[in-house]
């Protein structure tokens, strides 16, 4: 098979798509011929060398992806030959054929096409665990997701709408809080020209957010905290803006606030499994009424992988960015 590889750490042009030995499906795995991957954030760190796959995993890029089952690995139940699915990965996705733990498979879920599937394990899998199984966003609170026009917050806009929280974005240009007010926010903030901690109190009373999804880290850590709710939760998924800040524990131990900081590449596969399981109960209901959609920007040629990176370091995009593998059909 064909996979994009990474002889040596650096910039797009070190993504190769290259002949590479096909995977065998252990215990407890199935085997799925790739239609399409999706672009994430750590590809891009793998791919300057930042962040190696977990220990056991596929050396290639890709954390999710959309196909067909090819064979099934011993001891695996409820899945078939031809099933088309999407997957949660730990790496491998930018690939013709990924060898998936059976607890991280999806069924395609109903309006949804093979391609675009391959844009929701990720952002559903991360937005479920953190927002609601972590943060407990409930109906009424208010929640503010940074980065809204990304992958993560254009999902995250949506299932919190869809529980019934209010929704607060900041993203960087006109055109991308038009979308996330298309999709539901309801407070939008450039952070290019407004403070997002003043714009969430004039926008409740002074009370601020309840839940604060925030992928920036460092940078924001402060302020975060500042426009916490009494009782708020921050949830930290990314570290585009530096990995060490000071915490102010007075101002955190006045809110009575929570800050938890995750990921979901490493976990133990019981973790991911119950995560899937938590996605496939109540987020892919959602999906198959139209109550929630994948919201894909561009579709590019997998052996153009490069391209991707590019645009996704660009932060050009709205949404998720796919790769399609040119010979699935």
């Amino acid at each position: 098979m064909h996979a994009i590889t990474i002889p040596e750490p650096g910039g797009p042009e070190a993504l190769v798509w290259a002949e590479v030995p096909d995977p065998v499906p252990g215990e407890g795995e199935v085997l799925v011929e790739v239609v399409a991957g999706a672009v994430n954030r750590a590809d891009v760190l793998q791919r300057q060398g930042f962040y190696d796959p977990p220990p056991g995993a596929s050396p290639y890029p890709g954390l999710e992806c959309a196909g067909r089952v090819a064979a099934l690995g011993p001891g695996v139940t409820g899945w078939a030959v031809a099933d088309a699915v999407c997957a949660l990965l730990a790496g491998g996705g930018y690939a013709e054929k990924v060898a998936v733990p059976a607890g991280q498979l999806l069924p395609v879920p109903d309006g949804v096409d093979l391609v675009e599937a391959a844009a929701l394990p990720e952002v559903t899998a991360t937005v479920w665990s953190n927002v609601f199984m972590v943060s407990h966003l409930r109906p009424g609170e208010t929640f503010l997701v940074h980065g809204g026009s990304s992958g993560i917050g254009t999902m995250a806009i949506q299932l919190a709408k869809a529980v019934g929280a209010r929704v607060a974005v900041t993203a960087g240009s006109p055109q991308k809080l038009a979308r996330c007010a298309e999709l539901g926010a309801d407070i939008l903030i450039n952070y290019r020209e407004q403070d997002f901690v003043e714009e969430i109190r004039e926008n409740t009373a002074g009370a601020g957010a309840d839940v604060i999804l925030d992928l920036i880290g460092a940078k924001y850590l402060d302020r975060n905290v500042q426009a916490l709710a009494v009782n708020g939760r921050l949830a930290i998924i990314g570290l585009q803006g530096g990995a060490k800040g000071e915490l102010n524990l007075g101002a955190l131990l006045a809110k009575r606030g929570a800050v938890t900081a995750t990921s979901l590449r490493g976990r133990p596969l019981q973790e991911k499994a119950a995560i899937v399981a938590a996605v496939r109960e109540h987020v892919w209901p959602l999906i198959g009424d139209g109550v929630v959609k994948p919201v894909v920007d561009r579709v590019v040629p997998m052996a153009d992988a490069a391209e991707a990176h590019r645009v996704l370091e660009s932060s050009a995009h709205i949404g998720k960015v796919l790769l399609t593998v040119p010979s699935a059909g």
